[in-house]
């Protein structure tokens, strides 16, 4: 009996079916233009930079350059072409990954100044038998600083002989002297369209029922990308047996249904959070992936954006898709999508860092039920100055269920009387502080909150002359440089009258902390003299007096910076420059 042949390894679909030639690049029409143009009229650079995201054909297309550049024909005697024949030796070799004149590096395991060198070395020599030697290089951006000085000079004027081809998905981090080098091309990512078109050409290929719904959901999921869309096809042809229906692959991408993302989307819109928290339990136990649900969930407020700006943009969508993409774009504003927007891109955020990504995402969705209908800050402005209650949003009306954000907030408004939030008055003159002293200035200042400038006050300015209207006064080097101009506009800000502040030559004062450490020595002094104070250190040895305060001493600021001038210690309300909190600053 003859021997049972021996079946071959399976190969993936994505090295099964990657591109020889040109014709089956998917999605790249520009720089195949390009390159066929450069070829024709004998304009081939020395050396290329390819870039785009992964699984675009970076690779693939470098050794499609170094079989077009080395092609020979079926007799032999061809020159570089971009239609390589594909059964000449050097096609053949190349595609089977044995030509000795076609060098693949990769930059990601070989970083290093050395493998430069080597690199260098191997360019002086001409090729063993192909017309051109081809250096592909793929993740170039790996390659290290001094490597990448190295490749500089050769790569400015390579031997004829030699070619360069780079592949990355990095280029910000390719130094610029290397881009100057080449003949860039960015290869963009491939149309959904386009990449159902050829998954659906596979799928005929090895015999596979596939529906058109489930192709899209496999195309959109590749995200440009031909190599992630036929892994993912691989995988759902296992995952069918051969029959593939786009429940399936929900379930294999851990998706959820595009319509019940379109209902938990207008339910959240509406503001129904109870019915939002069920939906999205459902959706989670049939297994669909918060982060997912949230990121289609981002990817419709695009869409219906997008056709509340260009009702045109749905001409792709299914029509029962579209009429009711067209229905909530006309209903809602564009605030609240553009606030939708923001709520989702925060609350995919939150999800993908938090440790349940099931409540993480719950939350994100309940704050975008309470924050759909809220007005945007104008409106919410001039229905407060109207005496009015700010409408929802969009007309949607206030969440069920739960309360809501914005019935709440309109709630809020409505309960008050009209001049609780009309805009009061202008405080008569009367009722406008008036401060006499340099010490009561200091306590308005308090007041304020100026922490900062009090603190200057107390410690670093000599008062020479303060009465209503006018302060004079010397400030030490550490004072802030526009302390007069600073304390003549808020004074005159807070007062209603015009002050003057200017800065004297004059000795005057002692500052008011060098005046509270004065008083404060007396009164300590003064106390230690107490025969009971001093019975009582002497009974308890090793006790110290820590601090000496009146009887019924007032802790306000003016009462205390009074005090000290009337022989009663400051309290410790301004400390040191270096004792103040960065918050106060």
């Amino acid at each position: 009996m003859p021997e049972a042949k021996e079946s071959l390894p399976y190969r993936v679909l994505a090295r099964k079916y990657r591109p020889v030639d040109f014709t089956t690049l998917v999605g790249q029409e520009a720089m195949v233009r390009t390159l066929r143009n450069a070829i024709a009229t004998g304009r081939i650079a020395h050396a290329f930079m390819l870039t785009g995201v992964r699984g675009v054909g970076k690779t693939t297309t470098a050794r499609i350059i170094a079989r077009a550049l080395n092609c020979i024909g079926k007799d032999g005697k061809g020159g570089p072409t971009v239609d390589p024949c594909g059964v000449c030796a050097h096609c053949v070799a190349i595609t089977e990954d044995r030509d000795v004149d076609v060098i693949e590096m990769d930059a990601a395991s070989r970083t290093g100044v050395a493998d430069a060198r080597e690199l260098i070395e191997g360019v002086r020599y001409r090729p063993v038998s192909a017309r051109y030697k081809v250096y592909i290089i793929d993740e170039v951006h790996m390659l290290s600083t001094a490597a990448f000085n190295a490749l500089l000079k050769t790569l400015e004027e390579p031997p004829p002989h030699v070619k360069f081809v780079f592949a990355t998905t990095e280029i910000r981090k390719v130094p610029v002297t290397v881009l100057s080098r080449c003949q860039r091309f960015d290869l963009k990512r491939v149309p959904q369209e386009a990449l159902v078109d050829w998954f659906g050409k596979i799928a005929e290929r090895e015999k596979v029922e596939i529906s058109p719904e489930a192709l899209a959901l496999v195309a959109r999921a590749a995200d440009g990308s031909v190599r992630d869309g036929l892994s993912m096809l691989d995988q759902a042809i296992a995952h069918g047996a051969g029959v593939v229906d786009a429940a399936q692959v929900r379930d294999m991408l851990g998706l959820a249904d595009r319509s019940r993302v379109l209902e938990l989307f207008e339910k959240a819109m509406r503001g129904d959070a109870p019915a939002v928290v069920g939906l999205l339990g459902e959706m989670h136990d049939a297994g669909a992936d918060p982060v997912v649900i949230l990121q289609d969930l981002l990817e419709t407020t695009h869409w219906v954006t997008r056709l509340k700006v260009t009702p045109e943009a749905g001409a792709t969508s299914a029509d029962s898709e579209r009429t009711q993409g067209l229905a909530m774009a006309q209903k809602l504003s564009m605030a609240a999508l553009t606030r939708a927007w923001a709520l989702l891109m925060k609350g995919l955020d939150e999800t993908l860092r938090a440790p349940s990504p099931a409540r993480a995402a719950e939350m994100a969705l309940i704050r975008l039920c309470y924050a759909a209908d809220l007005p945007s800050p104008s409106d919410a402005l001039k229905q407060l100055q109207s005496g009015g209650s700010a409408p929802a949003a969009g007309g949607a009306p206030a969440p069920r269920g739960g309360g809501g954000g914005g019935g709440a907030a309109a709630r809020l408004a409505t309960s008050q009387p009209a001049s609780a939030i009309a805009p009061q008055p202008a405080p008569a003159a009367a009722d406008l502080p008036n401060p006499r002293t340099f010490t009561e200035v200091v306590a308005l200042f308090e007041s304020k909150r100026e922490a900062r400038l009090v603190n200057a006050l107390m410690h670093h300015v000599h008062e020479v002359r303060c009465e209503p209207g006018v302060i004079e006064f010397r400030p030490e080097k550490i004072a802030p440089a526009d302390l007069a101009s600073r304390l003549s506009d808020l004074l005159g800000k807070w007062t209603g009258k015009r002050w003057l502040a200017s800065v004297s030559n004059a000795e005057g004062k002692p500052t008011l902390a060098q005046q509270k450490a004065a008083k404060a020595d007396d009164l300590r002094a003064n106390a230690e003299a107490n025969p009971l104070v001093q019975a009582i250190l002497k009974t308890f040895p090793g006790a110290k007096l820590e601090a000496v305060r009146r009887k019924g001493e007032d802790a306000s600021l003016l009462a205390g910076l009074q005090g000290a001038l009337d022989e009663e210690p400051l309290g410790e309300e301004y400390p040191a420059d270096d004792d103040i909190p960065e918050s106060e600053y």
